[in-house]
């Protein structure tokens, strides 16, 4: 100890602070004896440091330990037998000797126990004791006295209760945590109860703490108090860790900290009570400035009164303000406690409303949940309008109104309507929002957006119709141009007027008794609006009116312009208000967020009172950033929508509109038509007008994020090879940014530290200065760097992602060999020597000018001394000491270091033989790094070696007797040099021998191991790590200063580990998962075989036996399984322990650590599991998850300690304990992974009958217990009922959010990863939370990702690239400048303590929250956090590989954004934030959606719109008269069409942010590469899917949670299964839009010339090709002939298979046509209606063909189409006659079946006959008849399924099914065509597999053969 203290110059404080030098300041000696103190304390044992906390100098301290350990007592004594006794025995001890040493452990601790008593009582100290519960079932209620000792906490032992992370019940547990005086003072905190009075019917003891206190007065659950006991225990301690400066006393929790903490927790209350106006509950006392109480006993009470709440509050967790109202009068009964009140009814003292046993539970909690239970059941499944019944919004929006304190009063009472459910009439319906179905929405809540784009349009076309000047204020120079602008005055009023009808037509529902208030706002904003509309127009009209009258602008006709004018500005009076209110935000915050009644009143008019979405307005320089950006997109959209949009079509519009005499081709029913077709061409601009703002956000955003990773040093080390210039600022960048630095008491974040941070990374960039400067050679020895970067390397290996040879030349070796240099790793020599070789043959009489230009490379130079000190070091170890050669070898190079200092080396030696001697060297070396030795050829060498040496190698030849005189030769003996003077090292010498290898390396690398490592993946992990290093972070704090933080990750039933069986299985083509994971990861399965080789592996069939576990998890490590996901997130503990290591350690520490590393070599992974769960067998232990690294030899014990208090990884495992029920295996690799991962949590639901048809529900917390070697509970909570109430995945994090820790959760998924040099900057990451960012601290951390599966295949490509640009450049615009990042999914980091009291992490409703985790960042924004961005962190992300996994996932979340189109918190988003930040968000999360949606709809009113000019006549009388064909605006917008279409918008942010990754050339590259793959395919497919489920989730609703699985996708997908999957959303529209196409070019005037219709109709063209084929050329075997033959028969089966109860939707077609219908059947009366109205226009092609068939004869009648119908009839009656023959006769009578058929054959064949005998009917017209009455019956059918439920029960139905059917058939057969077709096609099937699979082809991985199944005999 005393050498500890002297290195760290700690050794003064031990004279004591008199005897220290008198030159120090008092505050200096008090620093250094406080320093030496904690440095003693954490070096103590728990027992010792108990007894001596009372001494607090140093001092005092030291001779009370040399007292205590350098005597001969019993207690020492009793320690050291205590040490010998449990010490733990090697492997293999027999039975007898672990019993035998357990009883003399037993007899041992009894002694130890008696002894700390004595101890105890000779202190006045009473070690705290938990007794067990009074009372039955787990909680108060009943008096029962037990021993104090009968259930003590977690001992370890059976029948004791187990602890999570810390022993809280016991001082003197002997656990790593408890040396921590800040846990120690945090556990006597809570002891405090002191006077408090008792509560009754409970038996008291001093074992009790404030936690039992409140537990036994309010009736929590004893495992619920058991576990916030913990939690806030260490919340307090950690929060006491980072307290700067520390507290005067460590060992008493300072009052401080205790306010801190308790005013996070209680934050969001306070808030609530002040917008209540009520007065809080919480009473502190206040003196003089709000200061800390000395006591802090009643802050502990309040902070463990909420937690307890929230702990135990379930599913209302979800409703954070109803816990609010909870906690509110629950406060007010503690402090009626407190404060010693009287109850006037007894005369007793007063006693909470809620008591007893599991009180709070079932009189608080459950009353709520089977409220909310009920409206969730009342929904339907969640099929019910949303306007039906009460989500968890409104539920907990009820409390934002003070009459909740009226209405439900405390105790709750049960008969209030709150709590009466559906169809109660009276019950208390939706509050603050009411969600309706209806694209409304989108005007509704972004109305401000749609206000400017329809004024602006409107403007731009005035100024343009009215003009034909170039530029539009050329178009404004008159007083009438200018004055008809007015009008934009009336639109804007009749725009407010249409947003006032939406609010009452939407929000009706919210008007009640007791908001009379809001309907008449509602009414009277209808009145207003409408006033405004029609005072604008009387005002505009008496204006023309005078002016047209005056034929000038007279005085009267300005006088009524004055009047307009006055009008219009008070009109835009609030708009005005709003800008001055921008510009001065602070202002804006402080009238939205103070609770004065005035400023309610003044602000009543504009919007609704609620609780959130209050002071949402950024700082000054944020708005003017965001501002700028839209400014400038806005003005750039604007000019190009004039220039090239709106003006072009004015001159056609014109000439259109005069046009006359148009001869029709149909029956017009209307005049004026012209008007008609004006619209039509105007259609398709507007729409693309009214969308493009998109395509110009992915264009700005886009370069400015590019901007934005410049300024952030993103892409400065793109590869190894850049790492290798700047390795040498490396070691300084990783000690800056991850060591802590020296500092006493510094304020962190203070502008004079974060000036002093700024100037010392511009050293570290350029190496200016020190110590920042590169690291210099004379630094020998280990460094923190060194093991750092080796531990990485060595994780690499573990991985498998490099083999054994490239460790070694990644590795940093320590010291050894008296090497005078650093020795840099071999990969960045390599080459080197030689080169200076060269350079001493140009350098050969000038020593000096040699080594100076040697010197110019740092490697060079270090390589030249490193091979020489080596070659020195290893000719002295392998020749003998003593004989003559090795004195001939010590003088040999004693004379070349005497020349080499004076600098006369070159001019005494022959340069040139150097490379003589350089062969000889690399002759020697490949001999001794071979496994055979031959010593003869060494000993050869050596001779050649030295004769070379002697002879030629100086200049001034010595003849033998000088030699012999300077004792160069051997003298007196007969025997050749060398002969018997040689002797080797042992083989098993494994560091001499790495060292042989590396200086061999050294001596032959002639290239520039640019490929090295080969793997990809670890490339690309270390130029990210290397250059994140050099990003802008904050300083790492020390790890017992960091914030403490959990993760976690919930899971359903998910893959955990592959089974042998999953593995081996085949599929349709002969190809299992492990042969495909060989092939696609050859490498790495070389470098497993290579590892299991050295781990003693002798045959490979071991993998599927004894080694079986490791061939899983090398399997499971590849995919997207829990195994991956829980290494991933333990790396962070790894790491935390490794930097406490570093944090307190000593160089000899260090040195020592890294010697330890190098010498452990290839034994560091032959520990061997001896518990193999699955097959009894010995297999690598948990190196593969949590391996027992060779660094954790390095830790003494507080490293571990350290890294469980800060780090918690919590599983939310739902069905856990189901699974452990019914033995899944998925069970058992559960438990392998808790048995393998110490600081792993699972919390699962368990359900535990408790009688007849009744279930319990309960949280439980378990883990492995390493002593008692099995899963072991810990907290057991229940739960109100079922924990699935909405959706499952946030019910599930919200079950276990209670048992996470510290200050930071990390949402992990199921298919994320991570990575060990990534969890080293998890630290950084938290001190985020000190920065401001803007006007806020940040309460969202978010982090990028990367996407791992990009490389399985081609759309797993274009997938990756999509999402890496959307979490890179996308989100980094987001947070900065835009300032709208949300928390789009994981793995953001939450401050927890905030989010905790806020309704959690996620949201749950039903349905309208199936995204979850994006309504987590709307709920923060709305409350006033802020959400930031950081990419010097990265985490793995899985991603759907094939295209049905892709497709349902885009589904789902297609399907999400339509239902946040819906919610409250969009529309309240779009109404709160300011005008350009409410467009950031509208344009990156529901907008585009919409707008991709608008991209199709362009599509189709293009279409639509040139087929009914052509049907028409207009076309050609256009084209006559006024040719609009090839002008520019409809060459714009077929322009812009295109671009979305292919993808391009998409494509840019990946081209940009890959060209700044990775460089320009290579991104465009990809790009080009990615096109020929079919990628604009893709995109336009991905294109469709969304605009159908957005569009469909609107209209009708349906949203889902759709499983896409997460396995490998290397299965051919059946024609079947893509046709359920694709009919509704691509493939019927597609053939749509194909027969539109087709009779456009029929009958199309402009259509005859092949280029112009080419050039039209391309990208349309272009999209049906894409939704009808892409399912299939993105299919593996998808142009295969075999399989589309049986996908043929496959596909008829289906459709033809009987409709039976027990039948499936992927069996039967009629149960998949019914379930693909169900979204009608659910929907309301306008989306039933809009639904026609959309088939109605399948009935266009009837009335637009007939007229063109001969049989019409010209005739533009209406009878004509009247007519038509009656082939229509004629056909289905012919069906139906058919069909009834066939079920009345087929069977039986089949000969009158038959002729039924031939009568009605030659009823047809006459008449035709006759239709061509007496009519102008030709053969032709039947034909073009099909493509008119097909879609008619289609349009049939589709009105019939939405009038499904009155028709079914019809006769009807039947026929409408069979029709049906046969409209499928056809379908399947249009689509299926194309596909035979290429599948004939010779060459096809391998260009599709090209296509599918190019990149896994250029890296090798033979496609060909998985796909074909030629399978190798390999495993």
């Amino acid at each position: 100890m005393r050498v500890v203290l002297a290195h760290r110059d700690l050794d003064d404080a031990l004279l004591g602070i008199d005897n220290m030098p008198s030159s120090w300041t008092a505050e200096e000696k008090s620093c250094k004896d406080c320093k030496a103190l904690s440095q003693i304390h954490l070096r103590l044992l728990n027992q010792i440091l108990q007894n001596y906390l009372k001494a607090i100098l140093t001092a005092a301290l030291w001779r009370k330990l040399e007292q205590l350990c350098m005597t001969k007592s019993l207690t020492n004594k009793l320690h050291l037998k205590r040490c010998l006794y449990s010490h733990q025995m090697s492997e293999g001890k027999i039975l007898e000797d672990i019993e035998c040493q357990k009883n003399r452990s037993q007899r041992s601790e009894g002694l130890l126990r008696e002894g700390e008593a004595t101890l105890r009582s000779e202190e006045g100290m009473s070690l705290r004791q938990r007794g067990n519960w009074p009372g039955s079932g787990g909680g108060y209620g009943t008096e029962s006295p037990v021993p104090p000792h009968a259930t003590a906490e977690g001992s370890g032992e059976e029948g004791e209760d187990a602890f999570n992370i810390i022993p809280i019940h016991n001082f003197l547990a002997d656990h790593p945590s408890l040396r921590f005086p800040e846990v120690r003072a945090a556990m006597a905190a809570l002891r405090a109860v002191g006077e408090l009075r008792k509560p009754p019917f409970v038996r008291w003891h001093d074992g009790l703490d404030l936690f039992d206190w409140l537990g036994a007065f309010f009736g929590f659950q004893r495992d619920s108090i058991r576990n916030q006991r913990e939690h806030l225990v260490l919340l307090l301690a950690n929060a006491q860790m980072r307290t700067q400066p520390p507290p005067e006393d460590i060992d008493v929790l300072d009052a401080k900290v205790v306010r801190r903490v308790r005013k996070k927790l209680l934050h969001n209350y306070t808030a609530w009570c002040s917008y209540l106006g009520r007065k809080s509950n919480v009473w502190i006392a206040v003196s003089g400035i709000r200061r800390a109480a000395p006591d802090p006993r009643r802050e502990l009470l309040y902070a463990a009164l909420y937690l307890l709440i929230w702990g135990e509050a379930a599913n209302v967790r979800f409703v954070p303000e109803c816990l609010s109202y909870i906690f509110h009068h629950m406060a007010m009964d503690l402090n009626r406690i407190l404060e010693d009140y009287m109850d006037e009814a007894t005369g007793q003292p007063a006693l909470p409303a809620t008591s007893g046993e599991n009180a709070f539970l079932a009189r608080v909690v459950t009353p709520i949940y089977e409220t909310i239970k009920r409206e969730v059941d009342a929904s339907r499944n969640g099929t019910a309008p949303h306007s039906a019944w009460r989500n968890y919004d409104d539920i907990n929006e009820y409390f934002w109104n003070s009459h909740c304190f009226e209405r439900l009063r405390w105790p709750l009472d049960r008969s209030k309507n709150f709590f009466a459910t559906p169809p109660t009439k009276n019950r208390v319906g939706k509050t603050g929002f009411v969600e309706q179905r209806s694209f409304w929405n989108l005007y509704r809540s972004f109305d401000r957006l749609w206000v400017m784009l329809v004024l602006l349009l409107q403007a731009a076309i005035i100024v343009a119709w009215h003009g034909n000047k170039t530029y539009p204020w050329q178009n404004l120079q008159t007083r009438n141009d200018q004055v008809r602008l007015l009008t934009i005055f009336i639109t804007w009023a009749g725009l407010r007027l249409l947003q006032s009808l939406l609010d009452v037509g939407t929000q009706y529902k919210l008007v009640s008794r007791e908001t009379r208030l809001l309907g008449v706002r509602m009414v009277l904003k209808i009145f207003v609006a409408a006033s405004w509309t029609v005072a604008f127009t009387i005002l505009y009209s008496r204006m023309w009116k005078q002016r047209n009258q005056d034929r000038v602008w007279s005085t009267a006709a300005n006088r009524r312009l004055m009047n307009i004018l006055e009008a219009a500005a008070v009109f835009i009076l609030p708009e005005l208000l709003a800008i001055v209110l921008f510009i001065i935000p602070w202002l804006r915050n402080f009238i939205e967020k103070t609770n004065w009644r005035i400023l309610y009143v003044l602000t009543w008019w504009f919007q609704s009172r609620t609780f959130v979405g209050r002071g949402l307005r950024e700082g000054l320089l944020d708005n003017l950033k965001y501002a700028l950006f839209w400014v400038a997109l806005l003005a750039v959209k604007f000019i190009f929508s004039y220039f090239l949009q709106i003006k072009p079509m004015i001159s056609p519009t014109k000439a259109i509109l005069n046009l006359r005499g148009v001869q029709y081709q149909w029956h017009e029913f209307f005049s004026h038509t012209s008007r008609f077709a004006v619209f039509i061409l105007w259609l398709p601009v507007v729409l693309i007008y009214l969308m493009d703002i998109q395509i110009w956000y992915s264009i700005f955003s886009s370069m400015v994020g590019a901007l934005v990773g410049l300024f952030s040093h993103l892409g400065e080390i793109r590869d190894v090879q850049q790492l290798r210039l700047r390795f040498q600022f490396f070691a300084s960048a990783l000690q800056f940014h991850l060591m802590p630095e020296e500092q006493v008491f510094q304020q962190h974040g203070s502008l004079r530290s974060r000036f002093r941070d700024a100037v010392n990374r511009l050293k570290l960039r350029y190496g200016l200065g020190r110590p920042y400067n590169k690291i210099e050679s004379n630094q020998v020895g280990p460094s923190r760097f060194a093991l750092i970067w080796n531990e990485i390397i060595h994780t690499f290996r573990e991985e498998d992602i490099v083999n054994d040879r490239e460790v070694e030349l990644l590795d940093l070796p320590p010291n050894a060999w008296d090497i005078r240099v650093i020795r840099w790793p071999c990969l960045l020599l390599c080459n080197e020597l030689l080169l200076a070789l060269g350079q001493a043959k140009e350098y050969k009489n000038n020593d000096r000018r040699l080594w100076r230009k040697i010197c110019k490379n740092e490697y060079r130079r270090c390589t030249v001394i490193e091979a020489y000190d080596s070659i020195k070091y290893l000719l002295l170890e392998i020749i003998k000491v003593g004989t003559a050669e090795h004195s001939i070898v010590t003088g040999l190079f004693d004379e070349f270091d005497g020349s080499i200092r004076a600098e006369k080396f070159t001019v005494e030696y022959n340069m040139s033989v150097l490379q003589n001697i350089y062969d000889k060297l690399v002759v020697l070396l490949s001999t001794l790094v071979k496994p055979n030795k031959d010593l003869y050829k060494v000993v050869n060498t050596l001779q050649t070696l030295y004769d070379i040496v002697t002879r030629d190698f100086p200049k001034n030849k010595k003849s033998i007797e000088k030699l012999k005189e300077a004792g160069l030769a051997p003298t007196g003996s007969t025997e050749l040099p060398f002969e018997n003077a040689v002797v080797l090292p042992a083989a098993e010498n494994d560091t001499f021998y790495r060292q042989i290898r590396r200086l061999h390396t050294i001596l032959t690398s002639k290239d520039s191991m640019n490929n090295i490592p080969k793997n990809l993946e670890a490339r690309r992990r270390i130029a990210f790590f290397s250059n994140s290093l050099f990003m802008n972070m904050p300083r790492a704090p020390q790890v017992e200063k960091m914030r403490a933080f959990s993760v976690l990750t919930p899971y359903y039933n998910e893959e955990v580990l592959y089974s042998k069986e999953q593995l081996q299985s085949e599929n349709e083509d002969g190809i299992s998962i492990m042969f495909y994971l060989q092939k696609i990861y050859e490498d790495e399965w070389v470098n497993f075989l290579e590892r299991m080789k050295r781990e003693g592996m002798t045959d490979e069939e071991e993998l599927w036996g004894k080694r079986s576990r490791d061939l899983r998890l090398w399997a499971s490590y590849r995919g997207q399984t829990l195994s991956r996901t829980v290494r991933g997130m333990m790396y962070y503990y790894k790491a935390l322990k490794m930097l406490a290591f570093l944090d307190s350690a000593s160089e000899i520490d260090i040195r020592e650590g890294s010697r330890e590393l190098a010498s452990v070599g290839s034994s560091r992974r032959q520990i061997e599991d001896l518990d193999n769960l699955e097959d009894g067998g010995k297999s690598s232990p948990s190196q593969n998850l949590s391996r027992a690294s060779s660094s954790m030899l390095l830790f003494k014990g507080h490293e571990h300690g350290t890294a469980l208090m800060k780090y918690t990884y919590v599983v939310a495992c739902q069905i856990y304990g189901n699974q452990k029920a019914k033995n899944d295996p998925r069970a058992n690799d559960i438990l392998y992974l808790m048995k393998s991962n110490e600081a792993l949590r699972v919390a699962y639901v368990d359900e535990v009958k408790s009688g007849r048809d009744e279930v319990e529900y309960f949280s439980v917390l378990v883990k492995y217990d390493q002593q008692l070697e099995k899963e072991v509970e810990i907290y057991r909570v229940k739960l109100p009922g079922p924990l699935k109430l909405g959706e499952g995945k946030p019910e599930n994090q919200n079950h276990a959010l209670i048992f996470t820790r510290g200050d930071a959760v990390q949402t992990i998924d199921m298919n994320q990863d991570n990575y060990f040099e990534e969890a080293l900057k998890m630290r950084n990451l938290l001190e985020e939370y000190s920065s401001n960012y803007g006007a806020r601290k940040p309460n969202i951390l978010g982090v990028r990702e990367h996407v791992f599966t990009g490389s399985v295949s081609s759309l797993a490509w274009f997938m990756s690239a999509q999402e890496t640009s959307f979490v890179t450049l996308g989100q980094r615009v987001l947070a900065n400048p835009l300032k709208v990042r949300m928390h789009y999914g994981h793995p953001d980091v939450f401050d927890r303590l905030w989010f905790l009291s806020r309704g959690g992490i996620s949201k749950a409703s039903r349905v309208i929250n199936i995204s979850e985790d994006i309504f987590a960042g709307f709920n923060c924004t709305l409350r006033g956090g802020n959400v930031t961005h950081h990419e010097y962190i990265q985490v793995g992300k899985g991603r759907d590989v094939g295209l049905n996994q892709i497709s349902m996932f885009e589904a789902k979340v297609a399907s999400g954004n339509g239902e946040q189109t819906l919610s409250r918190d969009v529309y309240r988003l779009g109404h709160r934030l300011d005008f350009f930040r409410m467009l950031s968000f509208f344009y990156t999360t529901v907008g585009f959606y919409f707008n991709t949606m608008m991209v199709v709809l362009t599509v189709y009113a293009f279409v639509w719109g040139r087929l009914y000019l052509a049907l028409s006549g207009l076309e050609s009388s256009i084209r006559s008269n006024a040719d609009s064909t090839n002008n520019a605006a409809l060459g714009t917008v077929l322009n812009q069409q295109f671009i979305i279409q292919l993808g391009l918008f998409t494509a840019l942010p990946m081209i940009i942010e890959n060209s700044l990754e990775h460089g320009f050339l290579p991104a465009i590259w990809d790009f080009l590469t990615m096109q020929l793959q079919l990628a604009s395919v893709f995109y336009t497919f991905s294109m469709g899917t969304k605009t159908h489920y957005y569009g469909r989730t609107i209209l009708h609703g349906g949203a889902k949670y759709r499983a896409t699985g997460r396995g490998f996708v290397v299965e051919h997908k059946k024609f079947t299964e893509n046709y359920r999957l694709y009919a509704r959303s691509h493939f019927i529209k597609g053939i749509e839009l194909g027969i539109v196409l087709t009779l456009y070019a029929a009958y199309s005037a402009i259509g005859k010339n092949t280029f112009v219709y080419i050039v039209m109709t391309i990208s349309s063209w272009f999209l049906v090709v894409s939704w009808i084929m892409a399912p299939f050329a993105f299919n593996p075997s998808g142009f295969d002939w075999l399989k589309t033959v049986y996908d043929y028969d496959d596909f008829m089966n289906w459709i033809w298979y009987p409709s039976l109860i027990s039948a499936t939707s992927d069996q039967s077609w009629e149960k998949w046509w019914n379930e693909e219908n169900d979204h009608l059947r659910t929907t309301g009366l306008w989306g039933k209606l809009l639904e026609i109205i959309l088939d109605l226009r399948y009935f266009f092609f009837q009335y637009g063909i007939v007229y063109q068939l001969n049989i019409a004869s010209h005739s533009h009648s209406v009878s004509v189409y009247l007519l038509s119908w009656i082939g229509i009839f004629a056909a289905l009656g012919i069906f139906v006659i058919m069909d009834y023959a066939q079920d009345r006769y087929a069977a039986k009578e089949h000969l009158t079946y038959r002729g039924i058929q031939s009568f009605i054959i030659v009823f047809l064949i006459l008449v035709i006959i006759v239709l061509l005998q007496f009519t102008s009917f030709k053969i032709v017209d039947f034909f073009t008849s099909l493509l008119a009455f097909i879609p008619t019956g289609w349009g049939l059918i589709s009105i019939a399924q939405v009038f499904k439920p009155f028709l079914q029960s019809t006769v009807l139905w039947e026929s409408v099914v069979a029709v049906a059917r046969l409209y499928e058939i056809m379908f399947g057969v249009i689509v299926m065509a194309p596909v035979a077709f290429l599948s004939w096609l010779p060459g096809s099937q391998e260009m599709q597999t090209r296509v599918l699979f190019n990149e896994a082809f250029s890296r090798g991985l033979q496609i060909s053969r998985i796909l074909n199944a030629k399978k190798s005999t390999d495993i």
